[in-house]
């Protein structure tokens, strides 16, 4: 009977491959157990996953198996089955490691048989001896039709295999009864034995998969939802022009690169425009976070410089202004810090006059090679009431290209910030000699991986001339080209 238990133990289980041996078949069986046990499956999921994981990683299954072995055994004398030992003690580790239990029922002589681990899975006392199949006073009723289908089923010559519930000690405990019969000449039964596998951790594993499965679905149309949304509002607050911007002696072009979480909007800022003195102001802006707080703070920076332009065109007097607005936000929200850098460009002049207000210094591509440009004194807005910035004077001519850019261009998780600005110099040189006379298509082309952790902002400004200007009237039709 034990070799009829053997082969019952062995349906419930893939058969290795042949020409593995018996020490490779033997091995393969207590992987494929050693797995089942840690992740309270089935031992037949437990062998796809072992087959799964020897294609994936392009190894055979013994070599898989052995390693599996080495990084799951823990030396534990009630887990490791004696591979050289007899058929009796590798079916008592195969059934702990599965949580298996097996009983035998003589129809003739009335005799039932428990194994000491079908006595734990029902958490009964050895000394009541085994329950009469079918008269489980703890079996749920609503599984009775189950087990009178079962009963049919072998009583016309057929195998059982079916879960059913019972109540052990106040908790619900699904159960797999693997089940098949001796029979006489006729095919009447004689003697029943069957396996019975403790499922309830796969059954309430299930249950838990389905519920994130369904949470994630909800999630994901949450989350589509949220992009759609905060893409309309991002395009609202900060609208980001289709092609470069051409200004007095200027031309600028813009990208906007969003963070790994697409549905936060974030607190990058730009501004780009003609002042009424024939002059053209510059600002790129950083307002630390994501989320409505961080946009609304973004939004009241950028309008506020809109419209402190009409008063003064002064760079270091516009972040003075923007600052004492950032104060009085930090009162209200202490931890949104913001960071700009404002720029004047004088056509007339060829020159721009700048500063900065805790940013990243600005990078300036000259005779195809680049650099930062070295910061005049500020902190960031909103730390210091009342605080004072300094201005910078660069002359800047035909060939010259200007970078401002938000910190989410040059620091990044995998890198250091020096590293960041040593490859977006390098990207800008490359762009450059790409196309030197006009750079910024290649420079924005190029300027296009995101930043997982951080929203950025890049503007790009380089000089053009009057006949420059005057030549694109006569093509109009034709698409801008930066």
């Amino acid at each position: 009977m034990a070799q009829a238990y053997a082969a019952a133990v062995e349906s419930l289980r893939p058969r290795p491959p042949a020409e593995a041996g018996e020490t490779g078949r033997l091995t393969i069986e207590r992987a494929v157990g050693l797995l089942a046990g840690r992740a309270r499956c089935r031992l037949a999921d437990a062998y796809r996953h072992l087959l799964r994981m020897a294609a994936e990683e392009d190894r055979s299954l013994l070599e898989v198996a052995s390693g599996v072995i080495r990084m799951l055994d823990v030396a534990d004398g009630d887990t490791t089955i004696d591979v050289p030992g007899g058929l009796a003690d590798r079916l008592a580790g195969t059934e702990r490691l599965g949580n298996l239990g097996w009983g035998e029922w003589d129809l003739v002589s009335g005799e039932i048989y428990w194994s000491d681990q079908l006595y734990r899975i029902y958490d009964r006392d050895p000394r009541l001896g085994p329950l009469v199949p079918g008269a489980d006073p703890d079996a749920l009723d609503e599984d009775e039709p189950l087990r009178l289908a079962a009963r049919a089923q072998l009583e016309r010559g057929g195998r059982v295999d079916m879960v059913t519930r019972v109540r052990v000690n106040g908790r619900v405990k699904h159960l797999r009864t693997v089940a098949d019969a001796t029979r006489d000449a006729d095919g009447r039964p004689l003697r029943v034995y069957g396996i019975v596998q403790d499922i309830t951790a796969q059954e309430t594993g299930a249950k838990r998969l389905a519920e994130v499965e369904r949470q994630l679905v909800e999630q994901r149309r949450s989350l589509a939802a949220e992009h759609e949304l905060a893409g309309r509002l991002q395009r609202i607050i900060l609208p980001l022009p289709d092609g470069p911007i051409v200004l007095p002696g200027l031309k600028v072009a813009l990208r906007y690169l969003p963070a790994g979480q697409e549905s936060l909007v974030g607190g990058d800022w730009y501004h780009a425009a003609e002042l009424r003195d024939g002059s053209v102001l510059l600002a790129v802006g950083d307002v630390a976070g994501h989320g409505t707080q961080a946009a609304t703070t973004m939004a009241q920076l950028r309008h506020a410089l809109r419209a402190l332009a009409v008063t003064t065109s002064c760079p270091a007097e516009l972040l003075g202004h923007l600052n004492t607005l950032a104060c009085e936000l930090a009162r209200e929200t202490p931890e949104l810090a913001s960071t700009a850098v404002v720029a004047r460009f004088d056509p007339a002049r060829n020159e721009i006059v700048w500063a900065q207000a805790g940013h990243p210094p600005p990078l300036l591509s000259r005779g195809g090679r680049t650099a930062p440009l070295e910061r005049p004194a500020g902190p960031m807005l909103g730390v210091v009431d009342d605080a004072t910035y300094a201005t910078a004077r660069l002359d800047f001519h035909v060939g010259d290209v200007l970078l401002l850019y938000t910190d989410g261009l040059v620091e990044h998780r995998r890198r250091g910030p020096d590293d960041g600005l040593a490859s977006v110099i390098a990207t800008v040189d490359e762009a450059v000699r790409a196309s030197p006379g006009q750079p910024l298509a290649q420079l924005l082309a190029r300027l296009r991986q995101t930043n997982p952790d951080d929203d950025t902002c890049i503007l790009a400004a380089r000089p053009v001339t009057g006949e420059t200007r005057d030549l694109r009237r006569y093509l109009a039709s034709a698409t801008p080209r930066a």
